[in-house]
């Protein structure tokens, strides 16, 4: 088993930066040390200078829609465009295929559809729907790495929104499984009564949707989960936070001692409500993106800490459903596809705010890692974990083109921006996925299930 060193002045461990040489062996890290302890020997070493290496992200929140939509998204194109995009492992929502994985049968029909088509590790979520209690723990047992449920009706076939009654006939089953339970922190009752009195209003005006998608709506959802969390006792995580607001509530919930952890995502970090166009449905997503005021919050989130991980919550559609030619803020699809421009968008802004590239690995990599069960092995470069990792150069600029995409459907509301930092090259387990434009090798990904005695190519 040959040895391979990745050397670069700049490498993000859990201890810092640091000018290093990373040794391979196989498909793990062996060792981190100086660049002058590279053996001499028996040893390919790989120098990128002035680049930096990141561990692989890990992306816990995407939607890659296969089996049964893989026309707006599937196995082949997902990967590729998250290999493009720094990432080695992404943990699957549950809904947007068809079936969703609700149930074990559906879980192995996943399993199925991305079989020999993948080119980084994948993971699954399974889903809380109103009538699935009894398959909760038996999609634990068979390798998801929690539970999604929404409490807003979602807008698509094949996977329903839960209410509190629904929920706390799951909830002793989550509690017992032992995995987080990732919740689209919506009510429904402020939406409606916010739509209702829309009913007249310019749908084309961003403004309009923004006000149909109110602050109330996720902190009644949030207020409600903290409650539940306290009384179940079950690990409960907050997805694609949209409102500042909820920041202080969620600080104080586990300051107390409740097991909660936050996501939020690059567009609600990036983009503020000020400068979406009307008619710019690209841009629509659920929750809406805020205002500038609410972004910068977001971001003072990010540093305390309240704010753990980001993620990209990937949500692609074919074009015609984002409505373009009509700009319709009520009939386009709410989703923004990111997978491969995220490091690039999150290195932009958080540089121009004092972070550094430790901040973006850890909300991107550790921490999604973390919150998915599969730390000891991804999303840091330490002795032990797989050889996943990202050739970032920091300070370089790119204009984001259609051909930087990868995904499915190459459209996007960053077209035509400038962006911060260029992803030179991903490795998974030691060899190249993504290497200056392309794509070498193989699909050589696997599943990451929670039973590891599972995981197998696919």
């Amino acid at each position: 088993m040959s040895l391979q060193a990745f050397v670069a002045r700049r490498v993000i461990t859990p201890d810092g930066i640091r000018s290093a040489a990373v040794l391979v062996k196989g498909e793990q890290i062996q060792a981190i040390v100086s660049p002058d302890q590279v053996p001499a020997e028996d040893c390919k070493v790989h120098d990128f200078g002035q680049a930096a290496i990141l561990p692989g992200l890990v992306d816990s929140h995407l939607h890659i829609n296969d089996p049964g939509h893989a026309e707006w998204e599937g196995f082949e194109t997902a990967t590729r465009a998250a290999a493009a995009g720094g990432y080695t492992l992404l943990v699957d929502m549950p809904l947007n295929c068809l079936p969703a994985t609700t149930t074990v049968a559906a879980l192995e029909a996943k399993r199925a559809a991305a079989q020999g088509r993948c080119l980084v590790d994948w993971a699954a979520w399974g889903g809380v729907v109103h009538d699935n209690q009894s398959d909760i723990e038996a999609l634990a047992t068979s390798g998801v790495r929690g539970f999604k449920c929404f409490l807003v009706n979602p807008g698509i076939d094949g996977f329903t929104m839960v209410t509190e009654p629904q929920l706390r006939s799951a909830l002793p089953h989550v509690a017992r499984a032992g995995l987080p339970l990732l919740v689209h922190a919506e009510l429904p009752g402020p939406i409606d009564r916010a739509t209702e009195a829309l009913a007249s209003a310019d749908w084309s005006c961003y403004s309009t949707y923004l006000q149909s998608r109110p602050d109330d709506a996720e902190l009644a959802a949030i207020r409600l989960m903290l409650s539940l969390c306290r009384e179940y006792g079950f690990r409960l995580h907050i997805v694609h936070l949209s409102t500042s607001q909820a920041l202080h509530e969620l600080r104080v919930a586990r300051s107390n001692g409740l097991a909660v952890s936050v996501e939020t995502c690059p567009h609600y970090l990036h983009m503020c409500a000020e400068t979406i166009a009307n008619g710019a449905t690209l841009s629509k997503c659920a929750p809406p993106i805020r205002s500038r005021e609410n972004c910068e919050r977001l971001w003072q989130g990010l540093r305390d800490g309240t704010i753990d991980l980001v993620v990209t919550d990937h949500s692609p559609c074919p074009p015609a459903l984002k409505r373009l030619a009509e700009g319709n803020f009520r009939s386009a699809w709410g989703g923004i596809a990111s997978l491969s421009v995220a490091l690039p968008l999150m290195w932009s802004e958080a540089s121009r705010r004092g972070f550094t590239l430790c901040d973006v690995a850890r909300w991107m990599a550790a921490a999604p890692a973390r919150l998915a069960g599969c730390d000891t092995r991804k999303g840091r470069i330490a002795a032990g974990c797989d050889a996943d990792f990202v050739v970032f150069d920091p300070d370089r600029e790119f204009i984001v083109t259609e051909d930087r995409l990868h995904y499915r459907h190459p459209v996007s509301p960053y077209l035509g921006e400038t962006l911060r930092g260029v992803v030179k090259a991903t490795y998974l387990r030691g060899s190249p996925v993504f290497a200056e434009g392309e794509f070498p090798g193989e699909p050589g990904g696997r599943e990451y299930a929670a039973n590891t005695s599972r995981q197998s190519t696919t």
